[in-house]
């Protein structure tokens, strides 16, 4: 689903995106915009809650300077969904091999959404 990942740019289905995204395992994808470039909180993660994922794969930028907060993770675990942090090259890696694992061993794909901040 996710061919590329580099600073500032991703290839999702044949498509370049240059900003931020957020991008469901039925490869639907949109422009994932937060109050603070830097911080992920609660608040930045509601439109992917809203949804009851499985999993929620978050890429903090290609040196890993975004943040996650607190309340984001107690939100993820209230809602019993695993969350997965990591720089956004590996988080893009994560993110597919999630994908491609539950269609191998369970025959669907698991409900997963990333979420990548594509600069710093």
């Amino acid at each position: 689903m996710i061919e590329e990942y580099s600073f500032g740019k991703i290839k999702i289905n044949g498509r370049d995106y240059d900003y931020d995204v957020e991008v469901d395992w039925e490869g639907e994808v949109l422009e994932w915009s937060r109050k603070n470039s830097h911080i992920i909180n609660e608040e930045d993660i509601e439109r992917a809650l809203d949804k009851e994922p499985e999993v929620i794969v978050i890429g903090t930028g290609e040196s890993g300077m975004a943040q996650v907060t607190e309340d984001a993770k107690q939100a993820c675990k209230e809602a019993d969904v695993e969350l997965i942090i990591d720089k956004t090259e590996e988080a893009v890696k994560t993110f597919n091999v999630i994908l491609e694992e539950s269609l191998e061993e369970d025959g669907e794909q698991a409900d997963v959404i990333g979420l990548f901040h594509l600069t710093c």
